[in-house]
């Protein structure tokens, strides 16, 4: 979609970094468990070609890991389907729903470049072992296609990629991104008053944004409905929506925990649409970082660096990282980009989730982590 990279120095560069990350070296707390990127291009030495045949593939993949963990599809909370194509969106629905048909998990669905240049489909997944409730606002129409609006695991609320949709019938609201985003925020709002929460409430968002260029409206829009003093953290980058139609999707995460504080190691001087983290409970979101270099191997040090101040601040470090999503503007630089994360996270690092999404201005790596 984006960068169409050489099939050939991809494969050698999974193969190699194959080596070094374990398949899920992951770290979990008694809650929640997380299952990145996971693909499937072929089943006993047999090539999958078709979006139908992946899907079954990649899912019954995450069965398998959710069972090594002695979990379920039941106890799915979040579902991010990367999608190559969006055509292909329809015939992976259908499969999809046979796999999660009652009390679904929340989910994200974008067009992105995948790493492995044969896939059609990756998917990144939350679970839980504990007890799990699902929101249906009573003034936002149930979703049509396989998700819930919101889950709630404790004290924290999942919820799926919003777009601008009529609360009362489901339907598109178009518009300009400034429209678009108060509508999607409108219906966030309901799904967090369900909950009994509020906007200040959440921790961590994603915006996905068909077109970069809508990135200042967008954030006019979005920074209305967000508390002043400690926003969540946020990563924002451009990816193909499912209907063309909508301008952008937001993702987020709230935490309802008594304890909540906004983390930088150094004090804002103006206010921003997003904090560079927010601790909530026992856990820190830390936003997705971008630093300006000459080249993506500068810009991933710089970014390392920021994240690892960050952590201090929060009286944190690498170790305590359990989840890590790496967007990258051009996905062939990913094996330059991972071999600086390896060396400054060791081998037991979390593997991440990784996708080619062109991000904000000129950068090329966004990272954003969680850490406990």
């Amino acid at each position: 979609m984006f960068y169409r990279s050489s099939e050939t120095i991809i494969l050698s560069q999974l193969v190699i970094l194959a080596l070094v990350i374990p398949a899920h070296g992951l770290a979990q707390d008694s809650q929640i468990s997380y299952f990145p990127e996971i693909t499937v291009t072929e089943d006993q030495g047999r090539e999958l070609r078709t979006i139908e045949e992946q899907t079954i593939a990649v899912l019954e993949r995450l069965g398998d890991d959710l069972k090594e963990r002695q979990l379920g599809y039941a106890d799915v909370v979040v579902s991010n389907v990367f999608l190559k194509d969006t055509r292909d969106f329809q015939a992976m629905n259908t499969i999809y729903r046979t796999y999660f048909d009652e009390d679904a998990p929340t989910r994200t669905t974008v067009e992105v470049d995948l790493l492995d240049p044969k896939a059609l489909i990756q998917v990144s997944a939350v679970a839980t072992n504990g007890p799990k409730e699902i929101i249906t606002p009573a003034g936002l129409k149930s979703p049509e296609l396989p998700y819930s609006w919101g889950i709630m695991v404790d004290n924290t609320l999942f919820i799926s990629g919003a777009t601008s949709r009529s609360p009362e019938t489901f339907q598109p609201v178009p518009g300009d991104v400034g429209i678009q985003t108060k509508r999607i925020l409108g219906n966030i709002g309901l799904v967090l008053d369900e909950a009994g929460m509020e906007f200040s409430n959440l921790v961590s968002c994603k915006v996905f944004l068909d077109d970069p260029r809508d990135f200042q409206a967008m954030n006019a829009a979005y920074i209305e409905f967000m508390p002043v003093e400690d926003p969540p953290a946020r990563a924002t980058v451009r990816a193909g929506l499912v209907n063309k139609v909508f301008s952008s999707e937001i993702q987020c995460i709230a935490d309802k925990s008594v304890r909540r504080r906004m983390v930088s190691p150094t004090a804002p001087t103006r206010r921003r649409p997003f904090s560079p983290s927010i601790e909530s409970g026992e856990k820190l979101y830390v936003a997705g970082i971008v630093v300006g270099a000459e080249n993506a191997v500068d810009e991933t040090h710089a970014v390392m660096a920021r994240i690892e101040s960050i952590l201090a601040a929060g009286s944190r470090d690498f170790d305590d990282i359990e989840n890590m999503w790496i967007y990258l503007t051009d996905i062939r630089d990913y094996a330059v980009v991972m071999e600086v994360v390896q060396e400054l996270l060791g081998a037991d690092m979390p593997q991440p989730t990784v996708i080619g999404a062109p991000l904000m201005g000129r950068a090329k790596v966004e990272i954003q982590v969680t850490a406990n």
